[in-house]
């Protein structure tokens, strides 16, 4: 499923009444966006070169295993078998399909790794195609090889399989959140103490910042062309993750058609405009889940996300308010 990104780090200049100091800051491109490491406490070049080195390694692995846009990638690989036999697969294909099979049973498959058919079919795939309204026997056909039940695994044996022989996995829904948490990884085994890691706007942070602070996220309101900054969420040992409905999409016949698709009724969502932003332990985690909680909408996310005891943020727009639904266990993360 496609997200966009609805956060922003607090910095010096025009989003930031709030300046934070950064002594150290690296910056690359990966997964088809880009990615930040802001240090708190200044390294030399050295240091530098070898952090830089260390994390280019460990995201070009990431996308050797979980890229669909590499046609040689693990993942690729995987989605051009019509077979229905195990395969072995890598620990970090694993750890993210398991993690996303746990939050799609949470969820009722509200989170469903194999939606990407559905994605294309509505016109907000890779491949450029005129956006309009499938015919019912389309999606329907379409829709036979989607369901998270059909990828299965086995973490013991260090294995993968298809339950459908058409069945596509699209992992853009959590790796990015997966690529945080390792580059997050290489910080700790290199005794990094205090950082904050981006990639395509999901943040995972440790520590504070050079003056002490929590680490400091804005999350921004779900606005058509223009930005607009909401709450404040400040990030210590804690990721964040936000998805949005409101970039991406077309119209037809007087009806907006968003591009998050509803894998359980194969059509895009139908509610209004809306963010919703996770805090958790891990960035996959909170990617997973902001993604699951999109797709529920605003009554069904909020109720859900309060009864596990998630931090969670909704946002809806409603006209030019919004509907503004914070979680109990998100109250904490919020600064004035």
């Amino acid at each position: 499923m496609k997200r966009r990104t609805f956060m922003t780090l607090l910095a010096a200049g025009p989003v930031a009444a709030c300046a934070r100091p950064v002594h150290a800051t690296i910056r690359g491109l990966t997964m088809g966006t880009s990615y930040a490491v802001e240090l708190a406490a200044p390294i030399d070049d050295a240091v530098r070169t070898e952090l830089t080195a260390l994390i280019e390694i460990e995201l070009a692995a990431i996308n050797r295993a979980m890229s669909t846009y590499d046609p040689r990638s693990e993942l690729s690989e995987f989605n051009r078998r019509q077979d229905l036999r195990w395969v072995p697969a890598s620990r970090g294909l694993l750890e993210v399909l398991d993690s996303a099979s746990r939050i799609s049973t949470a969820t009722q498959g509200a989170l469903d790794v194999t939606v990407g058919p559905l994605v294309d079919l509505w016109g907000f795939g890779a491949q450029y195609h005129a956006r309009r309204v499938p015919n019912d026997a389309l999606i329907e056909q379409v829709r036979e090889s989607v369901g998270y039940q059909h990828v299965q695994t086995d973490p013991s044996a260090g294995a993968i399989r298809k339950g459908h022989s058409r069945t596509q996995v699209d992992l853009s829904a959590i790796a990015k959140g997966y690529g945080v948490d390792r580059v997050a990884m290489i910080l700790d085994h290199q005794g990094v103490d205090d950082y904050l890691v981006e990639i395509g706007g999901e943040f995972r942070a440790r520590g504070t910042t050079a003056a002490g602070r929590p680490w400091r996220v804005a999350i921004e309101r779900p606005v058509e062309g223009r930005r607009v900054l909401g709450e404040i969420v400040g990030l210590e040992n804690r990721a964040i993750a936000t998805s949005g409905t409101t970039k991406d999409f077309f119209e037809q016949d007087g009806r907006r058609y968003s591009h998050c698709i509803d894998p359980t009724t194969a059509r895009p969502v139908g509610h209004p405009p809306m963010a919703v932003s996770v805090v958790a332990d891990t960035a996959m985690e909170a990617d997973g889940w902001a993604t699951a909680l999109l797709v529920l909408g605003a009554e069904r996310g909020y109720a859900l996300a309060q009864a596990r005891g998630l931090a969670a943020l909704l946002v809806t727009a409603s006209g030019p308010a919004f509907d503004v639904r914070v979680t109990d266990a998100l109250r904490a993360h919020l600064l004035g």
